[in-house]
């Protein structure tokens, strides 16, 4: 990075480093994780206050998921034209918004249009934040994904704690407001330091990646087959996920020993409690280990492994997890098999169609989050019809296709694509939409 930059834009080269950058979209993502992660706090207190119904309450949280997902394609487009600075700050400003207005809310009406406002922010943020990290780190776009994705989990755990005491000592809409304007203020102050993505030009990537020569736009992108391979392997993992996770609760209740004391490590807990705080530290720990991991051995190397893991993971939990401590070590299992999906597919989609439209790209196929969680009602059907051994058999099924699909479709179907992309750099560089001048594509 030039003394050009450091002086054009006032900053020192401290902030201008891709580590310290990289931080910033860490800790930005710490903050915005309570919009998803602590709403499970205030969904009884606000049904106390308003008895509007729960069900009716957690619709809200539905539209900030769809509303989050669906938007982070527009997000990262704005991001790969303007920069990351300007759309965290617009993020900044949905986030503290959308928690002001649940804190004053007074109709259920109210309650939605503050979820689609926090969604937006939480989008900008979440977009901006993998999107730049694919760009600073060529070299190590897994671990850079995967320790950024890890912030959005890190963020509820430090602060989920205060948010309940709050809630206690002085009432939900007193924490919506306090940490709704605390969060808005400390991403605005942070996304003052962001700063185009500019790699320093010892940032290679590796041989033993498979990487584009060319940068596709999203247009593009979603154009070619390999695209639509990728999506439908990133909802086959994301569902089958989702569907065995979400059912751990009812199934510890089931078994009879949800309350059943466990002790670990010097601590007691209740099984349920301790086996769901272990499965969100595998939850992020597995984003920058995977990550790491697909670096050094390679992204479809790495999803045989793993996916292939949560598969066998899921079997082990419904063969073996009648006995408590079973149970508790295979649920772990799962969600280390499971969480590196926001690492590694980012990456790999970045290797795939380059890095100028990363943000973009990466925000459109994360996309397929939003749609596999429209088939999690599934799961509600097969336990009906076949109980819990149908729901873990389906969705392992689905975990071990989409490993054989990595090795044996997805790694030659890339290959190609890049052999291809190379043939054609020079004839595709040379085309008006993809000179550097453009800024971005409309696409």
């Amino acid at each position: 990075m030039g003394h050009s930059d450091v002086s054009d834009r006032g900053r020192t080269a401290f902030t201008h480093h891709r580590w310290v950058q990289l931080a910033i979209g860490i800790v930005c993502m710490g903050l915005v994780a309570n919009l998803q992660y602590a709403w499970t706090l205030f969904v009884v207190p606000m049904d106390n206050a308003h008895h509007w119904g729960q069900a009716a309450i957690q619709s809200a949280f539905t539209i900030f998921i769809v509303t989050e997902t669906w938007l982070v394609p527009v997000e990262g487009w704005l991001v790969d034209k303007f920069g990351p600075r300007p759309v965290v700050i617009g993020g900044s400003v949905c986030v503290a918004l959308g928690w002001i207005i649940d804190a004053h809310a007074s109709s259920l009406a109210a309650l939605y249009v503050a979820a689609v406002i926090a969604g937006i922010g939480a989008g900008c943020v979440y977009g901006t934040c993998v999107g730049t990290a694919l760009k600073w780190f060529p070299d190590k776009r897994g671990l850079a994904a995967g320790l950024t994705a890890a912030g959005f989990g890190a963020g509820a755990a430090v602060t989920v704690i205060p948010i309940a005491d709050m809630i206690q000592r002085s009432g939900y809409e007193h924490t919506f407001m306090f940490f709704g304007i605390f969060q808005g203020v400390c991403i605005l102050l942070l996304a003052t330091m962001l700063i185009r993505p500019k790699p320093p030009a010892t940032a290679v990537v590796a041989k033993r990646l498979v990487a584009s020569k060319i940068d596709y736009t999203p247009g593009e992108m979603i154009r070619s087959p390999l695209f639509w391979v990728l999506y439908l392997m990133f909802v086959f993992v994301a569902a089958g996920g989702i569907i065995a996770t979400a059912q751990l609760g009812p199934i510890a209740k089931e078994f009879g020993f949800a309350k059943l004391p466990v002790s670990l490590m010097g601590i007691t807990l209740p099984l349920l409690t301790m086996t769901l705080s272990i499965d969100n530290l595998c939850n992020g720990f597995t984003r920058p280990l995977c990550g790491f991991l697909s670096d050094r051995i390679g992204r479809e190397n790495t999803m045989f492994m793993i996916f292939l893991g949560e598969g066998v993971a899921l079997l082990g939990l419904m063969q073996f997890g009648h006995n408590p401590y079973a149970f508790m070590f295979f649920a772990a299992a799962v969600f280390l098999c499971w969480g590196e999906i926001f690492s590694i597919f980012p990456a790999t989609c970045a290797d795939t169609f380059g890095s100028k439209y990363a943000a973009a790209n990466a925000g459109t196929l994360y996309t397929a989050k939003g749609t596999a969680s429209m088939l999690v009602p599934i799961a509600s059907v097969l336990s009906a019809n076949g109980g819990w051994s149908t729901v873990f058999i389906s969705a392992a099924v689905v975990s071990i296709a989409a490993a054989v699909s990595a090795k044996f479709i997805l790694a030659p179907m890339r290959k190609r694509w890049i052999e291809n992309s190379g043939a054609r750099a020079g004839v595709v560089i040379a085309e008006p939409r993809l000179q550097p001048s453009s800024g971005g594509s409309p696409e």
